[in-house]
């Protein structure tokens, strides 16, 4: 899992041996649905990789991805399949910390919970990318990430790894995830640990938007809502203040907001959760055991080599 165009499906190609697509490790989204890759290894073992689209997809909104992901994992849970371990990936390349990145991981950690934390792999990519010059200030940025952008994570068990684009570098994080994973107490070990919205849709019988991730989203939503709407109030006031010439480069800007707008309020229409349903919710007697891990990021934050 991990941001648009943070390396995922490359992770994979490198672990299965695939051909990098068209737009692999670029900020177009390769990935429009969930796929599962199944390599048979020596030994007997068998591994299944799953690769997922990530939010702020180029073709797809949040709301339907967080539902594509949702009903996947509740589909696997309710057929006793739990996941091993979850490679989160990250883009060392990049010297801030947007807005979408901070998305991603707060919705993913809200997805896995506590418990799923230590199955956890931040594994930060494009390491081949700029040269070795850059590495000392890109190894200081693993260092703010892990003090502050994946503490919440880093505290219950979670662990960074560095991904060098190759198959080697692949595997070698996969086999010290699995081996971390099934060391621990066999039952543990045969059954994974499953994700916070798995026991919230299955256990609990809530809905996607009823989840934690769902809740996160839809207050998300209503605030990007509220942000256009303010765009929207300047872009009117500064068209009746310009010349012709800019006010036709206005009209055209704030026709794209406005249809902006439009999208996510069809979304937020969708993710609300009726009265009667609130009111059912508080009597459901099986709750999950895990609760939910909230990140708290500051998008201005310029990652250097100061610290």
């Amino acid at each position: 899992m991990g941001p648009t165009g943070s390396g995922k499906s490359n992770f994979i190609n490198k672990l299965t041996g695939g051909v990098e697509e068209s737009g692999a490790n670029t900020l177009k989204s390769c990935t429009q649905g969930i796929r599962e890759f199944t390599v048979n290894v020596a030994g007997g073992k068998r591994y299944v990789f799953v690769d997922t689209p990530g939010f702020d997809d180029t073709h797809r909104s949040d709301r339907d991805i967080l539902r594509t992901i949702a009903e996947w994992l509740e589909e696997k849970y309710r057929g006793d399949v739990k996941l091993t371990g979850v490679i989160y990936t990250h883009r060392i390349s990049d010297n801030r910390l947007s807005g979408s990145v901070c998305k991603n991981l707060d919705l993913f950690a809200r997805l896995c919970g506590d418990n799923a934390a230590q199955c956890v792999r931040l594994v930060t990519t494009m390491w081949d990318t700029e040269g070795s010059n850059n590495k000392p200030t890109w190894q200081n940025r693993v260092s703010q990430l892990k003090e502050n952008f994946w503490k919440p994570l880093i505290s219950l068990g979670a662990r960074h790894e560095q991904f060098s684009n190759t198959r080697e570098s692949a595997w070698s994080i996969v086999d010290e995830l699995v081996q971390a994973c099934t060391s621990r107490k066999l039952d543990e070990a045969s059954t994974g640990r499953p994700f916070l919205i798995q026991e919230e849709m299955v256990d609990a019988r809530k809905k996607f938007n009823e989840t934690s991730a769902g809740k996160a989203l839809y207050s998300r939503l209503q605030r990007t809502a509220l942000e256009y709407q303010e765009t929207l109030a300047q872009l009117e006031d500064a068209i009746v203040e310009k010349d012709p010439a800019a006010a036709t480069q206005l009209r055209a800007e704030h026709d794209k907001t406005k249809a902006e707008l439009e999208k996510v309020i069809k979304d937020i229409e969708g993710m609300k959760i009726p009265l009667w349903r609130r009111f059912a919710l508080l009597f459901v007697r099986k709750k999950p055991r895990s609760v939910s891990v909230c990140i708290v990021c500051h998008c201005q934050h310029i990652m250097t080599g100061k610290r």
